[in-house]
């Protein structure tokens, strides 16, 4: 079965003066000349993107798109036309994003996040609408399990997240020490599952796991900045948030691990790596 809008192997039928020609079920597959590896003839496997070009007709490529189908991605916004804007994914033909599936209107040069998406006529395209592709928690999840988490918008309780590119979760904003950005990556740990499917997650496990990677942090950035962070607990959150992505809360606290241990010495200006 050809899989359009993503990689396929397929085995070349004959090579003719457009290119390589692979034969499938749904129909001829052609690789345009110019991208026809070296030494490729009737018989040679190739692993190829697979998409319909300007002309609707099936077309391969070598060239790696920065999205498949499936895919969230963060896109730019190439053009604004009469039927949709259109995205540069990384191929020659871009990809569109039709007016339906915006939330709403973007403008040239603008980055937009959207999930790549094989419409009904067969032709690949973008949607700004995320939520639909979203399901709520099933088996795969339970409370306190590692997850992926990827930022897609901002609400006044916090921010939306894709969790493992499948379901739709919520990281409260005092979950964050900084404001993440759009399309950001994130690991995170399941908090709560609700009724309805929803899910509350957080970016800390909790206990005594968390207490040693922040200790693991601030030695990192010890040693990173030569032995010395002007750090406080009179340094403003924000500050301590931008250098070390903690919050004031879990700095002191770990701050105040690593004074016991004897690991750090506390300086009125900051905290210095002590010498063993």
């Amino acid at each position: 079965m050809l899989h359009i809008g993503n990689y396929n192997k397929l085995t070349v039928t004959r090579i003719t003066a457009s290119g390589a020609v692979f034969k499938t079920d749904e129909g001829d597959v052609l690789l345009p000349l110019r991208l026809v590896p070296e030494g490729t003839e009737a018989g040679t496997v190739l692993d190829v993107f697979v998409y319909l070009d300007s002309e609707e007709r099936l077309t391969a490529t070598t060239k790696k798109p920065r999205a498949v189908v499936g895919d969230f991605a963060l896109l730019k916004v190439k053009e604004a036309t009469t039927v949709g804007s259109f995205l540069d994914w990384g191929l020659e033909k871009d990809l569109l994003l039709p007016f339906g599936e915006q939330l709403e209107p973007v403008r040239r040069g603008q980055q937009v996040l959207v999930r790549v998406f094989l419409h009904s006529s067969g032709r690949i395209a973008a949607s700004a609408k995320l939520d639909k592709f979203l399901s709520p928690a099933d088996f795969s999840l339970i409370e306190g399990g590692e997850v992926e988490l990827m930022v897609y918008a901002f609400t006044d309780l916090g921010v939306k997240v894709v969790v493992n590119d499948c379901f739709n979760g919520l990281l409260y904003a005092n979950e964050l020490p900084l404001r993440p950005t759009l399309g950001e990556r994130l690991r995170g740990y399941v908090k709560k599952i609700r009724e309805d499917g929803k899910i509350d997650v957080t970016l800390r496990r909790g206990g005594a796991f968390d207490a040693a990677a922040d200790q693991e942090s601030i030695l990192a950035a010890l040693k990173a900045q030569g032995g010395f962070l002007p750090l406080t607990d009179k340094s403003p959150p924000d500050l301590i948030a931008r250098v070390l992505r903690l919050s004031k809360k879990s700095f002191k606290k770990a701050v105040g691990g690593l004074y016991k241990e004897g690991a750090v010495v506390i300086e009125p200006t900051g905290i210095r790596l002590k010498l063993q």
